[in-house]
């Protein structure tokens, strides 16, 4: 399955253009511009096997920082700051990865 099956190649364009600066990126308008906030708890999760490249279950850091990446494969990476804010918003039992339910938790904050 393609993201653009849950969401619009439109609604990706235009957030993933109000990040392209480096430390632009900001979680919360991202999940709305994109249209993620919106969707089903179902919808959360299958874009969070898209993000789970490794299928491991978890988002790691390594697939954080290529977060944007998923959405578009001109988009940049994020930076370390960013990742790490992110990273610090989404894993809330402190184990260094963020599970399918942080996820959901998180684009619905």
């Amino acid at each position: 399955m393609a993201i653009t099956d849950i969401l619009s190649a439109k609604d990706i364009e235009s957030a993933l253009s109000s990040c392209q600066a480096d430390d632009s990126f900001n979680y919360k308008s991202f999940f709305s511009m994109v249209g993620l906030s919106s969707k089903t708890p179902d919808q959360i999760k299958t874009v969070f096997g898209i993000l789970d490249q490794d299928k491991s279950g978890f988002i790691e850091e390594e697939e954080l920082q290529l977060f944007l990446k998923n959405f578009s494969s001109n988009a940049r990476a994020l930076t370390s700051a960013e990742t790490k804010a992110f990273m610090a918003a989404g894993d809330t039992d402190g184990d260094g990865k963020i599970g399918v339910e942080e996820f959901q938790s998180l684009v619905k904050a």
